[in-house]
């Protein structure tokens, strides 16, 4: 199940660890434990955040998606779960439009 996750980082926390030196090893170590397929960084609402695409098997899972991010930088983590194009093709839409257009 390939999911998006959206993680806002904290100024407060994520600045800390800017001046202590500790930030690159942080997300270094939560980079290389969840091995995204890819990661972007950005801004959002004057916030740092990051964009990752996970891949997993299991929605038990779930918890070593976020907690890393809500434990070291007290961030907030929103999971989507998303498809590819070729995922939507599969999905059956024009089935589901007759089914439930009537």
């Amino acid at each position: 199940m390939r999911m998006l996750l959206n993680i806002k980082l904290p100024n407060t926390e994520f600045n800390a660890a800017v001046r202590d030196g500790s930030v690159g090893n942080k997300m270094g170590q939560i980079l290389e434990e969840m091995k995204p397929e890819a990661a972007y960084f950005t801004e959002q609402g004057g916030q740092r955040s990051a964009l990752l695409i996970v891949d997993i098997d299991d929605p038990a899972k779930i918890p070593t998606l976020a907690e890393p991010w809500f434990l070291t930088f007290n961030a907030n983590v929103e999971l989507k779960v998303i498809m590819t194009p070729e995922d939507l093709k599969r999905a059956g839409l024009e089935e589901l439009g007759k089914k439930w257009s009537t």
